[in-house]
């Protein structure tokens, strides 16, 4: 055993090794029963749900494993709950998707357990060398998984765009970590708040502040650095676009909270000036650019964007409730966005790309079903009650206004009023337009009924009943270091 580590600490970790496990194994399978991908969607669904179960038994653990590297707390476990049912909604809603496609599922699958496991270990770091491992655990998945459509033009632009401009932000990232660790001597979070205490700000640390958060920036897609998502998310597979939109950016803003609320709680005053203008940059471009797009995917880009805008609020805000609030609305982000990408992969078949807003026309009565369960996403994502994405938008917005951030209250408010136009938008095209396009039928399958089904419940549920929601993140808030128990941070 290595020194300095016991076997407490490989049992802190066991849901990433049961993870890692099933990875191996669902890699090792697909070679020796390639064309058996019912099996490997069983193994990849099995995998997740161990993991899982191994990960609720740290419930209401408060600890410290590996020497101080990972947390084992709410907050990293209410991440990895996340990670986990975007992995596994991801995996149900591909299995359909890979056979119109005719592509292999068994790399698939184990790069969708990889980027999970990079998931998990963001959402635990402590340390910034042991979130830049996770990050780009997660990354590297990713950039494959974009162009996993080999003989696509679009999906491979989509891998080297992402790659392109991952690499650059990664350098910044880096860049910016590097001098937090000249300027304090570590690398831990805790070690870094505790050189800064008291410690007069310098152009060095500003630097410091503005390079991770550029860093950070790119992962979330903050304008302006959120050029690459539009078209990797039109480019790349679209369930593999849902996972990113959801899974990656929650893991991202997870090592953001990590870094900046545990890590630099001294120089709370720069970066919550940064995230301020991030924040309304992020949310006005994001909704005013999705209002002339007619593809689906890119307008859902776009959406993503804005969305990220208003989870900058919680940041900003400082305290316990904007943690909590933000936790709150990436729980019902989840399901209301893997269900509008959902849909989207429905109109997928062998003769129709289907990504398209055109392609909506009628669907109202070729395929009442998810007709009905993308309006419900829609109105969701615009905030419109008693949806779960309502809920989520006024306790996010609340949470602005008991901080004292009342402007950015204001103007979130008012970008969702826009947003509200984009999102009508579809639903004109499935219950008023009534040119139904060319192509064979649509058809829900197992697979994707049960995806459709989770997600419509948890958008649903979450719209009249938040209230587990709502606990569940106070505690996982409360377990976050640095935070303001009241008070925005000044």
């Amino acid at each position: 055993m290595p020194a300095g580590f016991s076997g407490l600490d490989f049992y802190y970790i066991l849901p990433e090794l049961v993870l890692t496990g099933g990875a191996l194994l669902v890699l090792l399978l697909s070679v020796i029963v390639p064309r058996r991908d019912s099996v490997l969607l069983g193994i990849t669904l099995a995998t997740l749900a161990a993991t899982a179960a191994a990960l609720s038994s740290f419930v209401g653990v408060d600890a410290t494993a590996s020497r101080g590297l990972l947390a084992i707390d709410g907050f990293a476990i209410f991440f990895k709950v996340i990670a986990l049912l975007s992995a596994a909604l991801t995996v149900l809603m591909s299995a359909p998707y890979l056979r119109v496609e005719g592509v292999r599922a068994g790399e698939y699958y184990f790069l969708i357990l990889c980027a999970t496991l990079g998931m998990m270990f963001m959402a635990s770091g402590l340390d910034l060398i042991t979130l830049f491992i996770g990050l780009e655990t997660m990354a590297i998945a990713f950039y494959v998984l974009a162009g996993f459509l080999k003989s696509n033009p679009r999906s491979n632009e989509a891998a080297v765009k992402y790659f392109l401009l991952g690499a650059f932000s990664l350098g910044i990232l880096l860049y910016g970590m590097s001098l937090l660790y000249g300027a304090t001597g570590t690398t831990k979070l805790e070690g870094i708040a505790a050189a800064l205490s008291g410690q007069d700000v310098g152009v060095v640390l500003v630097l410091a502040v503005v390079l991770v958060g550029a860093g950070m920036g790119f992962k979330i897609a903050a304008v302006p650095f959120h050029m690459w998502a539009p078209d990797v998310y039109e480019g790349a597979p679209t369930p593999v676009t849902a996972f990113l939109s959801v899974g990656s950016k929650a893991a991202s803003f997870a090592m953001l909270l990590r870094i900046f609320f545990e890590g630099l709680p001294a120089l709370a005053a720069e970066w919550k000036m940064l995230f301020w203008v991030l924040a309304v940059v992020t949310m006005t471009v994001g909704n005013i650019a999705a209002l002339t797009q007619s593809n689906l995917k890119r307008m859902l880009a776009y959406s993503s964007i804005a969305h990220a805008g208003y989870l900058l609020i919680g940041v900003v805000v400082g305290t316990a409730r904007g943690v909590e609030a933000m936790l709150v609305y990436l729980g019902v982000y989840l399901f209301m966005q893997l269900g509008a990408f959902a849909i989207v992969t429905v109109m997928r078949r062998s003769d129709v790309i289907g990504d398209e807003l055109k392609d909506l026309n009628g669907l109202s009565k070729r395929s009442p079903i998810a007709a009905f369960a993308m309006l419900f996403f829609m109105l969701s994502l615009g905030g419109i009650p008693p949806t779960a994405g309502f809920m989520g938008k006024m306790w996010l917005f609340g949470a602005a206004v008991d901080g004292g951030a009342i402007w950015l209250a204001v103007l979130a408010v008012a970008n969702s009023a826009v947003s509200l136009y984009y999102y009508l938008r579809v639903v004109v095209f499935m219950w008023v337009n009534e040119d139904e396009p060319a192509g064979s039928p649509i058809t829900i399958g197992p697979a994707m009924a049960v995806t459709l089904g989770v997600a419509l419940l948890g958008t649903i549920i979450l719209g009249v009943y938040p209230q587990a929601l709502f606990e569940y993140a106070e505690a996982a808030a409360r377990t976050l270091g640095g935070v303001s128990p009241s008070v925005a941070l000044q």
